[in-house]
């Protein structure tokens, strides 16, 4: 029997206890759970970036997996905990509209997680990540249905960042979704709705600088130079060859992105 899977994505970072002692709380819940780390570098708070490496992971994972993400600038305050049944799977967070990416990808059910039996005892008001939603992911890994945690909701809270606006009969304006450690800038701009860019000029504008070539592979230009490239993750990227496009640009996760087409 193959044993139960729980990620964990987290703003924690690795130098304090926050992770470990997430992993102990759901190892002494469910002993037999295989953990994965998807991340625990997030920026701080920055639940855009929690939406978009969610998101990109958890297709990859079997059916049953449970994905506990504790980006929780709100922990304390009236933020409801919520469990999200989506593709086969499980996702526990803070309705803080961190899970917005899966629910624009795929159908699912919103769960209020209000049985405090499935909490730890003494519940903190800073470290929810460890008190409510660690032995909440353990539970359900452990065989807990979702029904028990809580009823469906239709209220949660959804952010609309996937995609860009339009703004313009050929303008549009995006945001960055997330900075790589090689200082790759990852927009919102699905390079599936642009098939032709290779095909026609265009200018994209990030901070104060506009780049107008679309390069095949990280080194089809020049060292320093700026390009925008499709990524792995399905999205256009701002990109310099063996370079931060980030510290060359100055910008960070939010950043406008304008595209036009000429």
């Amino acid at each position: 029997m193959r044993r139960p899977i729980i990620t964990l994505t987290t703003d924690f970072g690795l130098a304090d206890h926050y992770a470990g002692t997430m992993k102990g709380v759901i190892l002494g819940i469910c002993p037999q759970a295989e953990i994965v780390d998807l991340s625990h570098e997030v920026g701080a708070f920055e639940i855009i970036e929690g939406a978009f490496l969610v998101t990109q992971a958890y297709r990859y994972f079997p059916r049953g997996t449970v994905h506990v993400v504790v980006i929780d600038p709100g922990v304390g305050t009236s933020r409801r905990p919520i469990l999200v049944e989506a593709a086969g799977q499980r996702f526990v967070a803070p309705d803080n509209g961190v899970l917005s990416m899966i629910f624009e990808r795929e159908k699912h059910k919103v769960r209020w997680v209000t049985a405090q039996k499935y909490f730890l005892k003494s519940v903190s008001r800073t470290f929810h990540g460890r008190d409510i939603l660690s032995p909440v992911g353990a539970h359900l890994a452990r065989g807990v249905t979702p029904a028990k945690m809580g009823k469906l909701i239709t209220d949660y809270m959804r952010l609309h960042f996937e995609r860009p606006v339009r703004t313009a009969r050929r303008g549009w304006t995006g945001t960055v979704l997330k900075i790589d450690r090689f200082g790759n800038l990852i927009t919102n701009f699905p390079a599936a709705d642009f098939p032709d860019l290779d095909q026609r000029p265009f200018e994209m504008s990030v901070g104060l600088q506009t780049g107008n070539r679309l390069a095949r592979n990280y080194a089809d230009c020049g060292p320093g130079e700026l390009f925008v490239i499709a990524g792995s993750s399905g999205y256009f990227e701002v990109s310099s060859s063996q370079a931060s496009a980030a510290k060359i640009l100055g910008c960070g996760v939010g950043a406008p992105v304008e595209l036009r087409l000429l």
